[in-house]
């Protein structure tokens, strides 16, 4: 018959400290692992579009879009910046929509300035 071997109760400890700390760094690893890296290629389509949206306004012949800029989010277009009339608000809504890609257009972030002046003042 063999005799039972003592483990000391220090030894039970270490081997269970050692045990929780090897889980954590695992636990860690592959948490960093898993994490979803940003897309670049949909930031860069998007941007891509944008860029062709404002090509598409500052060709039209009728009005001066020189100052509205444009973000696109997921096909969203942005437009923000000032136009000189509600006409202009109306055409750079249309010319953004009739690019490819653009599934939807805010122009909410357009401001309208009369005779150059935002704050309503008419000379």
């Amino acid at each position: 018959m063999q005799t039972p071997v003592r483990v000391s109760s220090k030894a039970v400890w270490r081997r269970s400290a050692h045990a929780l700390a090897l889980t954590a760094i695992l636990a860690l690893l592959s948490a960093c692992a898993t994490s979803a890296p940003r897309a670049p290629p949909a930031n860069a389509n998007d941007d891509a579009l944008a860029h062709r949206v404002y090509l598409a306004l500052n060709a039209d012949p009728w009005y001066f879009f020189r100052h509205v800029d444009v973000r696109v989010d997921n096909g969203v277009a942005d437009l923000s910046g000032y136009v000189w009339s509600a006409d202009a608000v109306y055409e750079a809504r249309q010319i953004a929509s009739g690019v490819p890609g653009v599934t939807r257009v805010v122009t909410s972030h357009l401001e309208l300035e009369r005779n150059g002046l935002s704050n309503g003042v008419t000379r």
